[in-house]
């Protein structure tokens, strides 16, 4: 298992990578990521069950979580975001849905020390390593590990790989906005090797999603101990 580092002393970035844009990002993630299919693909993967705690890693404006609690009403869903702008977005949404979703904020490489070591029976994270420098990227991952009990299960919905010409294409919108040096990385298939680093078994690229700006794979993988 690799050592958790602490990056928490950087600046994040921001989920549409420019602040401007904040109020647009649920629009943006829906007309260039085919938002309902890799969302619904990921919520799959995770597959909750009454009682379990899932922890959600840069959970944004709640999007994915509160499809993780329609999914399953009886799990206890916690999100993580640092972005004091985008979790009012999301405390709003939730309390639109009348749901019940709790939040923490604070970047994802402390999320272990927020939320408790082995507190979650599930962790997921969407869209978020590809905006990361390689060393957050681990240090999220790692968290995501000491999250969870022994047995339980990791999901990650972001770009992954890009295979294609086209795909590689497409993939220029997402790297236009959030920088090629961070996002390059994802393009060429980096995360599988961060997630068994960090000490999961089982890793797998569950799907592959191809959208206009590039393909989005959901990995899966377990914590062993059970």
């Amino acid at each position: 298992m690799v050592r958790l580092e602490l990056m928490s002393a950087q600046s994040f970035t921001p989920a549409t990578g420019n602040r401007r844009w904040t109020k647009y990002y649920d629009t943006l993630v829906a007309l260039l990521t085919r938002e309902q299919r890799w969302r619904s693909a990921a919520v799959r993967q995770l597959a909750p069950a009454p009682g379990e705690v899932v922890v959600d890693i840069g959970c944004g404006t709640a999007s994915l979580a509160l499809m993780i609690k329609r999914d399953q009403p009886a799990a206890r869903v916690i999100g993580v975001d640092p972005d004091p702008e985008i979790l009012t977005i999301a405390r709003a949404k939730v309390r639109k849905a009348g749901l019940e979703i709790e939040f923490v904020p604070g970047m994802g490489d402390r999320a272990a020390e927020l939320v408790g070591p082995g507190t979650a029976d599930k962790t997921v994270s969407s869209l978020v390593l590809h905006q990361c420098p390689v060393p957050m990227k681990r240090a999220i991952i790692g968290n995501m590990f000491e999250l969870l009990r022994p047995g339980g299960e990791l999901v990650i919905a972001d770009y992954g790989w890009q295979r294609s010409a086209l795909m590689r294409l497409g993939f220029r919108i997402v790297q236009y906005a959030d920088g090629k040096k961070d996002t390059q990385p994802n393009a060429d298939g980096i995360l599988p090797e961060l997630i068994e680093q960090a000490g999961f078994a089982n890793v797998t690229e569950a799907s592959v999603i191809r959208t206009v700006s590039g393909s989005l794979s959901i990995y899966r993988a377990t914590r062993p101990g059970l």
